[in-house]
């Protein structure tokens, strides 16, 4: 296939086709109109979680290792929640905005959390 389309927002498949002016996914279903996706950071990007989900804003994900916190005794720990998180183009590949119980807001990096 010559055309670059994009991955299933639902269940991450690369095997997605179009279908008049949809997309769909044969894995799960899935149909939806490329225009609409909703999952690409500010900068026109897909921003995938540790294990390949795409994230969009206000998901929810789950911390997958223990990350040390400037200013802060106990860092945060693997298995923490997160909830409702923005998309940004922020510094040093940190590309989530949150708000962290305990901790306050605070920027992660993709690569250190994981779709709950």
């Amino acid at each position: 296939m010559s055309e670059n389309l994009p991955p299933c927002p639902k269940c991450s498949s690369e095997y997605t086709y179009a279908m008049d002016a949809l997309v769909v996914c044969p894995e799960c279903g899935h149909e939806w109109a490329p225009a609409d996706s909703g999952t690409q950071a500010p900068g026109g990007r897909l921003v995938k979680d540790a294990v390949g989900n795409v994230l969009s804003d206000g998901d929810t994900v789950t911390v997958v290792k223990a990350l040390k916190v400037k200013g802060s005794a106990s860092g945060i720990k693997a298995g923490t929640k997160v909830r409702n998180i923005r998309l940004v183009d922020g510094v040093d590949g940190h590309d989530i905005d949150c708000r962290i119980e305990g901790f306050g807001a605070m920027q992660l990096k993709s690569s250190v959390v994981k779709k709950a």
